[in-house]
């Protein structure tokens, strides 16, 4: 199975609808499968005097509210349906973060998406967990910030979604029905991948506990994947080692742009590298089955080595540690033979540093 890796546009065109689709066409050359925006209306997603968080206001270097500045950063429908058939023509897959209902409508009456993301804000909010359930879409997960009890509870508000009837009213006890029944893990492991992923950006090394995506997929049994917020490339590539199977990172057109998330995002070029390490750590990663490898096979004889006799030895003198040894090539009688020769008399006669053959 491949590793499918989503180029996070995010809110990186500022608000225009040029930037966006250089964006599209950067994670398209750069080898991405997926580039993703985010769909949101700041009215719905924000209240008017919301603080920014720390980053934001670090980043950007302005001390404003969130609502002014998301206000800022979105993209209207008109131009989600263009991006969508721009990615259509590229042939690359478009993807958006919804972040309120009136978005997550939008994205799949109207844009007809088979896959949603729900960001690591979202995961606590039940009821708009519940909402991209009830869509029937796929569901990439992301866990950032979240405790395996919070990440449990989501999981089980999705499996009553993707399970049960309408009419049955939503509560915490019909979701944790929902989460242990056959059914709801049975759908949970059809439609979810979990993102493990550390929400500060750039995240800081000693804090992305890698391992927690084993965690993840040991608890749940569900596909995994990572989604990064680190500085540079070498995480997500670790990552892939580890056996993710989606990998999610920011991107960026230049770094120096004003706006929240540019400075923790990849430029163009290290998106292409990313995206080429990734390919190559998942081709390296092979079956797990440990056996010669086709190339491999040719150097067996080379390589490895043979009975040799160590001084000449007559037929009928007996093979002792003094008059065998171990050389290279490896097409004469195995070493392992060495201590069951030990003793027994030579059937011909050999010349010293000549093979052993039985």
């Amino acid at each position: 199975m491949t590793v499918k890796i989503i180029a996070e546009a995010g809110v990186n065109h500022n608000g225009s609808k040029e930037l966006a689709f250089k964006l599209v066409d950067a994670a398209h050359a750069a080898g991405a499968d997926i580039v993703k925006f985010q769909t949101f209306k700041a009215k719905n997603l924000v209240t008017q005097d919301a603080k920014q968080a720390e980053y934001q206001t670090r980043n950007t270097g302005v001390a404003e509210s969130q609502f002014a500045m998301l206000s800022r950063l979105e993209l209207d429908y008109a131009t989600h349906h263009e991006l969508v058939a721009y990615c259509q023509k590229l042939g690359i897959e478009f993807l958006s973060t919804a972040f309120d209902q009136e978005s997550l409508e939008f994205l799949v009456k109207d844009l007809g998406l088979k896959t949603l993301k729900i960001p690591s804000g979202e995961l606590t909010n039940a009821p708009f967990v519940l909402q991209h359930a009830l869509t029937g879409c796929d569901l990439i997960v992301s866990t950032g910030m979240a405790s395996l009890a919070e990440v449990e509870a989501a999981l089980g508000v999705i499996a009553f979604g993707l399970t049960q009837p309408l009419s049955t009213p939503p509560s915490e006890e019909a979701f944790a029905q929902a989460y242990a029944s056959e059914a709801g893990q049975t759908a949970l492991k059809a439609k979810v991948t979990l993102l493990h992923c550390t929400t500060e950006y750039p995240a800081p090394l000693a804090e992305v506990n890698l391992k927690a995506m084993k965690t993840l997929a040991s608890a749940f049994g569900l596909t995994v994947g990572y989604s990064d917020h680190t500085a540079g490339i070498s995480i997500p590539i670790a990552a892939t080692a580890m056996g993710a199977s989606l990998i999610e990172k920011h991107f960026t057109l230049d770094k120096t742009l004003p706006g929240p998330d540019h400075q923790a995002s990849l430029e163009p070029d290290e998106l292409k590298a990313m995206v080429q390490a990734i390919r190559d750590v998942k081709l390296a990663l092979g079956s797990g089955i440990k056996s010669p490898q086709p190339s491999e096979i040719k150097n067996k004889v080379i390589a490895r080595k043979s009975l040799v006799a160590a001084k000449s030895i007559q037929a009928g003198k007996v093979f002792t540690e003094e008059n065998l040894t171990t050389k290279r090539p490896g097409d004469g009688l195995s070493p392992y033979q060495y201590w069951s020769l030990l003793g027994k008399p030579a059937p011909q006669n050999y010349a010293e540093g000549e093979l052993i053959h039985g």
